[in-house]
């Protein structure tokens, strides 16, 4: 339940450099829930590296050796479709373009190989709509192949872009040199960046995102299954992501579950098996596990809506005295259940601002915290512009910040 209303008496708000005031207090609830006690996160078995991120705020809330370099295999794809969507959403492509199969396409990722393949046919024109299905839900190694040529003229080229959107996303530990995942030399990634790909693609792309909640798709007279199991578990929530597996990388998975208004994104990588089937369960029982964890023992807040006013701050030589200060975007948290009363927020403003305000500008930022650790941070906006004042306007203020300085 959201207790957004009664925000600012759960909340200390704190304005450093005083030069901002907190809004005034709401009535405080007549109760306060319990705080439940949370219990380690359950480790996935086998897996080398494992991570939970809530989705709205990127917390990373269990996990180990996260940052640790590994092969991602087939949830390279996801990388793969951002690019693609990405310049859709330029106009470079459309989704309606026909794309040819070409014979690297075809021989390298198609039938005899290592991977999987959705089976288009050689020089056959398929849509590029189709083509990110087959890609996502049959996790074809041809279409993944064919639309890194369509989009950048070829698979190395294609790679240089995923390399440069893995930065733009913030991925530190990641190196892309092919669009499917097969083992190669300096191919690499890590959990915390493949989970921040992950959010990256729901909160971008969430028509492209889409495509991973299929579970079936027919290519010719081929029908495959999504080899992601989890959306077959009733009641999960799960709706993504993305399953990986070579025999250097290990059975893998990417997974993002949503229920309510809670959203967390999960990832298991490097189980070793001996056998396809235990694989499968044991990357689908470590991810369900720590979203099931996730969900029973955190909730979601927003604190700060979108455009409401958290502070007022003086504004010199402007046509108003005094300017509204917010936050663009709704403020969403997950925090452990019972603890939202504990919650604590601070601003920081400049100790001095002049006009001309422009509205949307960053003045400062809102920090929340609990027991000392920044759960969320955002930059605190001007609500409303402030043109300059005229001339006379300005020289007064001129006068009196000389005075009290």
């Amino acid at each position: 339940m959201r207790l957004t209303r009664f925000l600012p008496a759960l909340f200390a708000a704190v304005v450093t450099l005083a030069a901002a005031q907190a809004p005034t207090p709401a009535p405080t609830p007549a109760a306060t829930a319990v705080a439940v006690p949370i219990p380690p996160a359950p480790v996935p078995t086998g897996a080398k590296s494992w991570l939970l991120m809530d989705y709205q705020t990127g917390q990373i809330l269990a996990g180990e050796n996260y940052d640790e370099r590994r092969e991602p295999a087939s949830i390279t794809k996801v990388m793969t479709s951002y690019v693609a969507a990405a310049e859709m959403k330029a106009g470079k492509i459309k989704p309606d373009d026909l794309v040819t199969i070409s014979e690297r396409a075809w021989r390298e990722g198609g039938a005899g190989t290592e991977g999987s393949f959705s089976g288009f046919e050689l020089n056959s024109q398929v849509k590029m709509s189709d083509l990110e299905k087959g890609m996502s839900i049959q996790s074809g190694n041809d279409a993944s192949i064919a639309i890194a040529e369509h989009v950048a003229g070829s698979e190395e080229s294609f790679a240089a872009l995923m390399n440069s959107y893995a930065q733009r996303l913030g991925m530190k530990n990641s190196h892309f040199v092919n669009s499917h995942g097969l083992s190669a030399p300096d191919h690499y990634s890590t959990a915390h960046d493949l989970a921040l790909l992950g959010r990256a693609m729901i909160r971008d792309f969430p028509e492209t995102y889409a495509y991973n909640s299929i579970k079936e798709y027919t290519v010719g007279t081929i029908t495959q299954h999504n080899r992601n199991g989890l959306l077959w578990r009733e009641g999960s929530g799960v709706d993504g992501i993305k399953t990986g597996h070579t025999d250097n990388a290990g059975f893998c998975l990417l997974a993002s579950a949503k229920r309510d208004d809670q959203r967390f994104v999960s990832i298991v990588m490097g189980i070793d098996s001996k056998t396809q089937s235990e694989g499968f369960r044991l990357r689908e029982t470590g991810n369900l596990n720590l979203l099931e964890w996730g969900f029973r023992f955190y909730e979601s807040h927003t604190p700060y809506a979108a455009g409401a006013k958290l502070a007022t701050h003086k504004v010199w030589k402007g046509v108003a005295p005094q300017v509204d200060l917010g936050v663009s975007d709704a403020l969403t948290i997950s925090v452990p259940r019972g603890r939202y009363a504990e919650l604590k927020s601070t601003m920081e403003v400049p100790k001095s601002l002049v006009a001309p305000i422009a509205k949307g500008q960053a003045i400062g930022k809102v920090r929340v915290t609990l027991d000392g650790k920044v759960l969320a941070e955002r930059p605190l906006v001007a609500l409303a512009a402030v043109p300059e004042a005229g001339f006379f306007g300005r020289i007064w203020d001129e006068f009196w910040m000389w005075w009290e300085s």
